[in-house]
């Protein structure tokens, strides 16, 4: 075990607001061993930044990880050439040409649905009644899946991200994770025989094409579906939040002042919905004055580095016209997120734009809770429409 620090959490706490935690881990004990995550932690962005491109030491292979043994290996759990070799076989799906020239009419098409439903109401829910449907759509023709109700795309994600970040070993968690891959693979084997026999430009297809053996295949589609799904859904409900109780800004995006984009970077910076990274120690190393041992857990905190006061000017506020170039929202290194064309696309230019534009007297009706610290997102925002 390393010889960080030690510093102590109320997990209930931390899944509740992890930002004081991390704020004092900034201070005083930039690295951290945190007992309760049983991990240590590394929190400041540039140390993030500097020591994720270091995949000798900061391994993402990680055989004995709860994704690995829940999910199957997928190339978010390789490094190297592994690694490079299956991103390159999955660029055609997320490259930006093909997000521009094929998803974003799917994206808008899945947002309109959703709209069309909301018509006629009062209020509503942004997470299950707006963004959790539209995220669902999206993940559904990027990944193929198209023959998956988008309630049980989400159902299966949120199984999946519970699941890989069930640290406590909670059984009924675990049982409801292999009920969730099990699913996908029930809808991937439905679909394997159409996209053979007429390929397209979904992940299933391209990785078949690529020659990826089936196993693989699998992995990373469920892979995308636990990144694919929650984040993109609690970046759409948090940014169009964090634009009601900010007035303001919303005032200039529609002045043309800020842009969409400006407002999902800025989001996405101040309330990482990917919160953090997992790594395992892959050989005796020394950084900040801590001495990390072969096998240990760290954890990558993307979404302390992105409140890191020597970095950003304001970095506690959301202010989408400040500069946020140093934002490690989507990685820093080599497993920098394969989807964030995808994710910029979907919010910035589809979903938060046609829900102000269907819905221009859109209001809060309530707080909206937030919860979470390694996948981090609002869970309810209560609106009213008219």
């Amino acid at each position: 075990m390393s010889n960080a620090p030690v510093h102590e959490i109320d997990p209930k706490a931390f899944w509740r607001d992890p930002y004081p935690d991390l704020a004092r881990m900034r201070a005083e004990a930039p690295i951290a061993y945190v007992p309760q995550l049983g991990a240590t932690l590394i929190t400041r962005r540039d140390d993030i930044f500097v020591n994720e491109k270091k995949i000798e030491v900061f391994s993402s292979h990680q055989p004995e990880g709860l994704m690995t043994i829940l999910m199957g290996e997928n190339m978010m759990r390789k490094d190297g050439a592994p690694h490079v070799a299956e991103r390159r076989a999955i660029f055609p799906t997320v490259s930006p040409k093909t997000v521009k020239q094929v998803w974003k009419d799917q994206f808008a098409a899945g947002a309109a649905r959703a709209l069309d439903r909301l018509h006629g109401r009062d209020t509503a829910d942004l997470v299950k009644d707006y963004a959790m449907e539209v995220s669902a759509e999206a993940l559904k023709s990027m990944t193929g899946l198209i023959n998956m109700d988008w309630r049980e795309m989400d159902r299966v994600s949120q199984g999946m991200i519970d699941g890989c970040a069930n640290y406590a070993g909670d059984p009924a968690i675990e049982a409801h994770c292999h009920d969730c891959t099990a699913s996908i693979d029930r809808h991937i084997t439905e679909r394997l025989p159409e996209l053979r026999k007429a390929p397209d430009q979904s992940l299933i297809s391209v990785q078949i094409e690529a020659g990826l053996p089936e196993a693989q295949m699998r992995a990373n589609v469920k892979l995308a579906i636990s990144g694919g799904q929650n984040e993109p859904r609690d970046a759409i409900a948090g940014a169009a939040w964090a634009m009601l109780a900010h007035p303001e800004w919303l005032e200039a995006v529609r002045a043309g002042d800020v842009s969409w984009l400006q407002v999902f970077e800025e989001y996405a910076r101040w309330i990482s919905p990917i919160g953090m990274s997992p790594r395992r120690i892959a050989q005796r190393h020394e950084v900040g004055g801590v001495t990390l041992e072969p096998e240990d857990r760290l954890f990558f905190m993307f979404g302390s580095g992105n409140r890191d006061e020597s970095v950003f000017a304001r970095p506690d506020v959301f202010d989408p016209t400040q500069d946020i170039s140093a934002a490690i929202s989507f990685g820093a290194g080599p497993h920098f997120c394969a989807g964030a064309w995808a994710s910029r696309c979907l919010i910035a230019e589809v979903a938060l734009p046609m829900l102000f534009e269907r819905f221009p007297k859109i209001a809060l009706a309530d707080e909206a809770p937030f919860g979470g610290w390694a996948f981090r997102g609002p869970l309810n925002v209560p609106v009213r429409l008219n």
